[in-house]
């Protein structure tokens, strides 16, 4: 299975946005989102809701835990 930090990657190419960009959606700093991405940080419960809603997936397959991005 994918890691967090894989599948919000996947998810940010899909929706064509830099690291910059998605920083600026969360109102976090880019280093805070970079973290993230490298799996030397995790965002809070609300940052995985909204990430989850952002990109219209659910959250098993966004933290890795399924591999089907739907939500039920």
């Amino acid at each position: 299975m994918a890691t967090l930090g894989e599948r919000l990657r996947g998810e940010r190419e899909k929706a064509e946005l830099g690291q910059e960009k998605m920083a600026k959606i969360l109102g976090i700093s880019l280093r805070a989102y970079q973290m993230y991405e490298y799996g030397e940080g995790y965002p809070r419960y609300t940052t995985l809701l909204f990430l989850g809603d952002y990109f219209n997936v659910s959250l098993d397959y966004l933290v890795g835990r399924s591999n089907i991005r739907e939500r039920r």
